[in-house]
């Protein structure tokens, strides 16, 4: 496990000068560890420990080859420590072991493989063709891409150790610093990257990471010496960053937040062993802290009544409890204050006049922990606070359909874009739907079985659900300044 060192700069650990940090066990609300943030002035050494290591240092000045050789350090070492990974995702984050394997440490670690194996393979000229100058000569071009720079990287609490190897592999690969600043609420998981990189030896100053609040979080975004900021949080927090971030005109990433659709069509094959469970994770996976859970269960009316009594029998299945147990199912909410907000929400639905067909309580049997049911709602109205609101919480909400047109009308009726499903028999069907869907990333009939999005597929939403893409070669040039660059022939 992490030291509990509280801060990583410029290659050193130092102990944070702000308010102590405790560390909290969501499963059983016990202080795992106490740190101290981070400050301002802290924050401040961190982006300038990046800046000089940009500017200066050795990192921007390898070759593809020397630095994927350091990346792949990263990733072994990475692998080493795979147990210890994995006990902060039962400690800290609340994980369960399925998604603890399947979407935060094993696809953090393939992740950083790809981006190692990714880096020696990066093509920064792209030649032009011969062009005709307005004198009437022949002239030569060339596209130049560049590492942007500094990278403040700002993570959230849900899946920390996945979602910041998705900033710090391309960031990193593209010959970037980075200052990454994770969730207050999950510290450890980023201070346990910084151990990592201290023994893959990675140059002084290309990874810093500082702890602490808002504070430190405006620090980073308005900091003139940042040249990007990557953020993953809720959509009201993005605009604030967005904001903050304008005052340097500054490149924002945004990956916000979703209250994405699950279309069940007409010839859906309920039967089908990946539908009821595809269906239930899509609001308990995580105890539905994941920004693209498909929360909103749209369902052919047809169809409607099967489906509702076909997830209120699995419900009771759905094991809650402690994350390492391999049966359990579904892990806490992260705080007590996010079991609040969810209980908020329930009410309110109630209030609206939708129905709770299963759950909407916390569990009598576990006194400890932030646990709350797994809870689905009938009788929703796509209008209903419940139906627009991410609650980011264990809470699916169900809305029947007549046809195709209004299956996709409800759907788009959101201020987000994020994720999405469909299912249907007819394949060529169900991706007609998919296309009129206004959302960045949509399986059909299961997709590819994963529990993650698609590895190096570009991730990223419409509207209120951000700005730019993760992963994949799109995700990179993220991270990328273009130039273009013109001579005459000859």
């Amino acid at each position: 496990m992490s030291t509990h060192h509280d801060l990583f700069i410029d290659g050193h650990w130092l102990r944070g000068g702000g308010a102590p940090l405790p560390v909290i066990n969501p499963a059983t609300e016990e202080t795992i560890a106490t740190l101290t943030e981070g400050t301002p002035d802290q924050c401040a050494k961190a982006i300038a420990a990046a800046r000089t290591a940009f500017d200066h240092g050795p990192w921007p000045r390898l070759s593809p080859a020397e630095r994927a050789r350091m990346l792949v350090r990263f990733h072994d070492v990475m692998e080493k420590r795979r147990d210890d990974l994995m006990k902060l995702a039962f400690t800290e984050i609340g994980c369960t072991l399925a998604i603890a394997e399947g979407a935060q440490v094993t696809p953090a670690i393939e992740q950083m493989g790809y981006w190692a194996e990714r880096a020696a393979r990066i093509e920064s000229v792209q030649p032009l063709p011969p062009m005709t100058t307005a004198i009437g000569t022949l002239g030569q071009g060339a596209i130049v891409k560049e590492p942007a720079g500094v990278v403040a990287a700002i993570t959230p609490y849900n899946f920390p150790i996945l979602l910041a190897i998705w900033k710090l592999g391309p960031a990193l690969a593209a010959a970037n610093t980075v200052v990454l600043k994770p969730s207050p609420f999950t510290p450890m998981s980023a201070l346990i990257l910084a151990e990592i990189a201290e023994e893959s030896e990675l140059p002084p100053g290309v990874l810093n990471v500082i702890t602490g609040g808002i504070d430190v979080g405006r620090a980073l975004t308005t900091d003139p010496r940042v040249d990007i900021v990557t953020f993953t949080g809720s959509d009201k927090v993005g605009r604030e960053v967005m904001a903050q971030a304008a005052t340097g005109l500054k490149k924002v990433v945004l990956e916000l937040g979703g209250k994405s659709a699950n279309l069940v069509l007409d010839d859906a094959d309920l039967d089908d062993p990946m539908f009821v469970p595809s269906a239930l994770g899509g609001f308990i996976t995580h105890a539905g802290q994941a920004c693209a859970a498909t929360t909103r269960i749209l369902v052919h009316r047809s169809l409607h009544d099967q489906v509702a009594e076909r997830l209120r029998a699995a419900l009771p299945f759905v094991k809650l409890g402690d994350p390492s147990d391999p049966e359990v199912v579904m892990g806490p909410l992260i705080r007590e204050e996010a079991r609040q907000r969810v209980e908020r929400y329930v009410a309110l639905g109630r209030e609206e006049g939708a129905e709770v067909l299963y759950g909407g309580e916390r569990p009598k049997d576990l006194a400890r922990g932030f646990f709350f049911e797994p809870t689905l709602f009938v009788g929703v109205r796509n209008e209903m606070t419940i139906a627009q609101d991410e609650i980011f919480g264990p809470v699916g909400v169900m809305i029947p359909f007549e046809d195709d047109d209004e299956a996709v009308r409800l759907a788009n009726d959101s201020r987000y874009g994020l994720g999405g499903a469909v299912w249907s028999r007819n394949s060529l069907r169900a991706y007609s739907v998919a296309k009129q869907m206004r959302t960045g990333f949509i399986t059909i009939n299961g997709g590819h079985g994963g529990m993650s999005p698609i590895p190096y597929a570009p991730f990223g939403g419409y509207k209120h659900s951000g700005l730019g893409r993760e992963n994949g070669d799109i995700g990179l040039d993220e991270y990328r300044q273009i130039k273009t660059i013109a001579w005459p022939a000859g």
